[in-house]
């Protein structure tokens, strides 16, 4: 971690209150749009349970027959609208692409999100949306939904990525629109602006990036959740007061959200094969986790002053 910093004249500089957007927010509101399969699921369990403990209201999106994370821009005013509408204090959990509240005139709320490794997230993406239960649950939301192709859910990642099938070709600039591109976790990060849909590109990432330090208080990390946890509990305590007693003391222990049983082991040659093509990807990730390091340094750094 302290490699990540030049010298000591830059770590003796980090202060919590420079790295933590929470202050500029204007409504004592949580927005967590969050992105599917980096432990969101865990987040949203966690954050249900603390509104109970912590005293705030907790609102999330219903179920969708076709989820669409891009919205056009009145469907991004009336989102607003409805996140600024909740009574403070408050959470609203959706998978969506950033909003910009305040860009409609409204007060802006505390953004949060999570991020994973991008080649271990786009590969348990694949076995989620291929899960028997995953089909059962959307069976009973939608009756009428036909079942896929049995050949389609017995695809093999592996022999899809060797076979160079479409789905598992990560084709720089490439664009596909709806559920195909919950392969990357930057478009949740980028917008909805056109420069947010071609597949690792500069434009995207920076975009992207540029978000996450202007607008979120915390991005944390799903292989590093104790400094995520912590991070959170110490930038956004009037929600995450306690997150790590409720997180490590009852659902962590007992019971593992969303953990899909049905995934095979993939083979690391295929992973760095797959690498290859999210080089833009893989820097967002890497990004993310040097500023939650750079948000924990902080605070352990201005612990020990006297």
């Amino acid at each position: 971690m302290m490699k990540l910093l030049q010298s000591t004249g830059e770590m003796s500089a980090l202060e919590p209150q420079q790295l933590n957007n929470t202050k500029k927010a204007q409504h004592d509101v949580v927005f967590f749009n969050r992105v599917p399969k980096v432990g969101s699921q865990t987040l949203m369990e966690l954050l249900r349970r603390l509104s109970i403990r912590n005293d705030f209201g907790f609102h999330q999106d219903r179920v969708q027959r076709v989820e669409t994370i891009r919205l056009a821009p009145e469907d991004q005013a009336a989102l607003s609208a409805m996140v600024s509408s909740y009574e403070p204090p408050s959470v609203y959990i959706k998978h969506v692409c950033f909003t910009n509240v305040s860009s409609f005139g409204l007060p802006e709320p505390i953004y949060i999100n999570l991020v994973r490794d991008p080649v271990e997230r786009v590969i348990s993406w694949y076995y989620y949306v291929r899960a028997p239960w995953y089909y059962v649950e959307r069976k009973i939301a939608f009756p009428d939904l036909p079942l896929p192709d049995p050949k389609w859910l017995k695809k093999d990642f592996e022999q899809c990525v060797l076979s160079g099938d479409r789905e598992c070709r990560y084709i720089r600039g490439e664009v596909r629109e709806g559920i195909g591109d919950h392969r990357r976790q930057s478009m949740f990060f980028c917008g909805h602006h056109m420069d947010c849909l071609p597949f690792n590109t500069a434009g995207a990432l920076e975009r992207a990036k540029r978000a996450v330090e202007e607008n979120y208080a915390v991005v944390g990390v799903l292989e590093e959740m104790n400094t995520t946890l912590t991070v959170l509990e110490h930038y956004i305590p009037r929600f995450f007061k306690g997150a790590s007693d409720i997180y490590f003391n009852e659902i962590n222990r007992f019971n593992p959200i969303n953990k899909n049983n049905f995934k095979p082991p993939v083979s690391e040659e295929i992973k760095e094969m797959v690498r290859k093509n999210f080089t833009k990807e893989i820097e967002f990730y890497e990004f993310c986790k040097q500023r939650l390091h750079k948000q924990y340094l902080a605070l352990k750094l201005n612990e020990k002053k006297p």
